[in-house]
């Protein structure tokens, strides 16, 4: 209890609920490169970029995926992230992919981290003082150089989205009518781009250091598994998009394997979890019943306060 009092105010900062957008389609500036696969270290950039998000507690993280899509949904089948198709990537822009991910987040936090795969090597600790900032568009600045991640209050969306000129997201954030600040971070990670190999091998162990944390999966068992972050996703997005078909595309499931799991749930919970609703010209829909939605809430929390436990005793005991 004395812990929570202490770190009142602190909490009162990550009470503002931040998404993260991961630009992961594959080309960047026109050149054919697979940077989300580019292993740095044991794992890929774009895989480090998650767990870094995931440190802080952002969510939902969508990851805008192109080339190699099918690689990039086996790499983080397991890391709970949303993933959002740009099919037009081998001819568009990075603006354009972020504008995917921009419009799926929209009413659906209060802030958005976006960042490009190519840079994965700041630290936990630059995004946690972006994220407590107050700040309605924001920057990390090393050394006087601009870098990434990119912090951008959910009321600027629309007009974000609004622009339609070739100078990408640097036009869009000049037209928007607030002005953008900055934060001095000593961080080279900010700047560090992935295709700077021997830059980024010298940084890897620091950020290694940085990205040191619990990762505590949660689940509700009986004899077996049934519910566990993946059912948690498959529910928010049915919720979201009224469709299991959909929910599926967005997390590389099969629509057989969902239908599988929400019978599951149904059956070990002993009551309804998801309405189907046939007819119309469209198809059905299907929407969480009262109680699927209650007992979904109280995953999140339960989920919530376990890792924010699993993350106090770390930090105490290690």
């Amino acid at each position: 209890m004395t812990m929570h009092i202490q770190h009142n105010e602190h909490e009162k900062q990550k009470l503002k609920t931040t998404g993260g957008i991961i630009v992961a389609t594959g080309w960047t500036s026109g050149e054919n490169k697979p940077h989300p696969l580019l292993k740095m270290g044991s794992i890929t950039a774009v895989k480090r970029i998650v767990l870094t998000f995931q440190q802080v507690g952002i969510s939902p993280i969508v990851v805008i995926i192109g080339y190699e899509a099918d690689k990039i949904e086996h790499d983080l089948a397991d890391y709970g992230v949303i993933f959002l198709h740009n099919e037009q990537y081998e001819n568009s822009q990075m603006f354009d992919s972020a504008k995917i991910g921009l419009s799926y987040l929209l009413n659906k936090c209060d802030q958005v981290i976006f960042n490009p795969v190519n840079i994965l090597m700041f630290s936990p600790n630059t995004i946690q003082k972006m994220m407590e900032s107050g700040k309605k568009l924001l920057s990390p600045s090393f050394h006087g150089k601009t870098g990434h991640p990119l912090l951008i209050s959910s009321e600027l969306i629309p007009k974000v989205l609004e622009y339609n000129g070739n100078m990408g997201m640097r036009g869009a954030i000049r037209d928007i009518g607030v002005k953008r600040q900055w934060i001095d971070i000593e961080d080279e990670g900010v700047l560090n781009d992935g295709d700077d190999i021997d830059r980024s091998n010298q940084l890897l162990e620091k950020h290694n250091q940085h990205i040191l944390h619990p990762f505590v999966r949660v689940s509700i068992e009986k004899e077996s598994m049934f519910f566990n972050s993946k059912t948690k996703l498959l529910l928010i997005l049915i919720e979201d998009t009224q469709s299991v078909r959909s929910a599926c595309n967005h997390i590389a499931l099969s629509y057989s394997k969902a239908w599988n799991m929400l019978n599951e749930l149904e059956h070990e919970l002993g009551y309804t979890v998801v309405e189907r609703k046939h007819g119309g010209k469209n198809g059905g829909k299907t929407y969480l019943t009262k109680e699927g939605s209650e007992f979904l809430k109280k995953y999140q929390q339960f989920e919530h306060n376990v890792r924010e436990y699993a993350k106090d005793e770390f930090i105490r005991l290690f």
